[in-house]
């Protein structure tokens, strides 16, 4: 009898790898003001402006999460979609660091720190999200210069 591993997935593959996405992709939380301030943060930093952003809540970052096999409805992370790969929590944040690059990619190296460490820390920080940096009403909206690296 098979058992179920119960531990949260950090990594998952896309179903249809021949759907691979050229670029990576960030999928946040738009009402969260904590995402919200990541979102700019890479903005910023990602000087080949590579990077493209939907929300948890857009219809694309609905559909990005079932195509990786997780439920839209209980998507309460940030995720990070690069090539064939959708990394989550902790993964996702360092994963996203590294392809930044520069400075940034030393991070990384906190990879070696157990997935469930990481996350406890994660999930923590997460949990307490809206009470600390706050919530909005709406999704962010894009200035036209940024516009085209969201995705609807």
């Amino acid at each position: 009898m098979k058992t179920e591993d119960r531990r949260p997935k950090t990594e998952v593959e896309i179903r249809n790898p021949r759907s691979e996405i050229r670029n990576p992709i960030l999928l946040f939380d738009g009402v969260c003001n904590l995402c919200n301030r990541l979102v700019l943060f890479v903005i910023r930093k990602d000087k080949k402006a590579r990077i493209r952003f939907t929300s948890l809540q857009s219809d694309t970052g609905k559909a990005l999460l079932t195509n990786a096999g997780l439920s839209p409805d209980s998507a309460n992370t940030v995720v990070y979609v690069s090539g064939d790969k959708v990394f989550l929590r902790s993964s996702a944040v360092l994963n996203l660091l590294y392809d930044i690059g520069g400075g940034w990619k030393l991070f990384y190296s906190l990879i070696i720190i157990p997935s469930f460490i990481r996350d406890f820390l994660y999930n923590l920080i997460a949990k307490n999200r809206y009470r600390i940096f706050g919530r909005r009403e709406t999704c962010m909206i894009p200035s036209k210069d940024i516009e085209n690296r969201f995705l609807l």
